[in-house]
């Protein structure tokens, strides 16, 4: 069985990770849009729908303090499987936006109160350090994250985390951090459908300056955190087939593709998905299949 360990490692700081790892933004049965009037996922098969991941070699998680609904958080989730694993697990988390106890979305947090997030992922995690704290900026965010970023930097020196990244960002962004402390990892939206981040230049940034380019909705694309549909894309069908794969697959290949810097963070709720969506990182595609999935508006044949 292929496990998260077939695409390679990278290197957060000084945290080696395999490059397939694990979104928690489903665990709770919420999407980011606080759609949450479904019932609360099971907190048993939570956890060991976690632990399995584990087992197949995912040692990264996605989370954050704003991933939660009535019942469940994605920290306490990950914080109760932890507990039971013996193994090292590194755990990425974000601060920035914010949600009252509600799930109303707040304005992006001023300066001044990102400490308070910081100790909240702290303790809802059960850590003394956080592995890793991304900066995300909230909708469009402040054209400078100067100030933000400059008290997370104090926060690290302070020791309450070992690494910072970002999140949401354009490139002066990185640049923008890049002049206070190291960045380990860019967050942004992106994949197959979703390229900004190679028209704006900020994969290939990331990969000169040995930054981890860490895409969400790699696989949803613009579906976002909505249920998978059926694929569209008949150039991904045509692909899928040829290496009897699934197009969740290949569109997790493609992006792991894009450098050896490009991490991959799917998320689900369902252990088969998962068990499909970590082997994605064994899947090799050819030049000539790279070619046909990277040329923009051409789609092959309808079948």
């Amino acid at each position: 069985m292929n496990t998260a360990a077939a695409a390679g490692t990278w290197t957060l700081g000084d945290l080696e990770v395999n490059r397939v790892g694990y979104g928690a933004m489903r665990l709770t049965g919420n999407g980011m849009m606080g759609n949450s009037d479904g019932a609360p996922i099971d907190r048993a098969a939570a956890v060991a729908l976690l632990h399995r991941a584990f087992e197949l070699g995912v040692d990264h998680i996605d989370t954050a303090a704003f991933y939660f609904s009535p019942l469940r958080s994605a920290n306490e989730l990950i914080n109760r499987a932890l507990a039971g694993w013996g193994g090292d697990v590194v755990v990425a988390t974000k601060v920035g936006p914010g949600r009252d106890a509600g799930g109303e979305w707040q304005p992006m947090a001023r300066p001044d109160q990102l400490r308070g997030q910081v100790e909240e992922n702290l303790r809802q995690l059960g850590r003394d350090q956080l592995d890793v704290v991304n900066l995300r900026r909230n909708g469009p965010g402040p054209e400078s994250i100067a100030e933000h970023f400059g008290v997370l930097a104090e926060l690290r020196r302070a020791g309450l985390m070992r690494h910072l990244g970002l999140s949401n960002v354009r490139p002066e962004h990185v640049t923008e951090a890049l002049a206070i402390a190291p960045v380990v990892c860019v967050q942004n939206s992106y994949g197959l459908d979703w390229r900004r981040a190679d028209e704006s230049g900020l994969v290939d940034l990331c990969g000169e300056r040995g930054i981890a380019f860490v895409p969400f909705f790699a696989v949803s694309g613009l579906r976002r955190e909505a249920a998978a549909g059926q694929e569209g894309d008949a150039r991904v069908r045509s692909v899928a087939r040829a290496h009897d794969a699934t197009p969740a697959q290949v569109r997790l290949a493609w992006t792991l593709h894009r450098g050896p810097h490009v991490l991959a963070i799917p998320g689900t709720t369902d252990p088969a998905h998962l068990t499909e969506i970590i082997a994605a990182g064994a899947l090799r595609l050819t030049e000539e299949e790279l070619a046909l999935l990277d040329a923009p508006g051409e789609k092959a044949a309808e079948d």
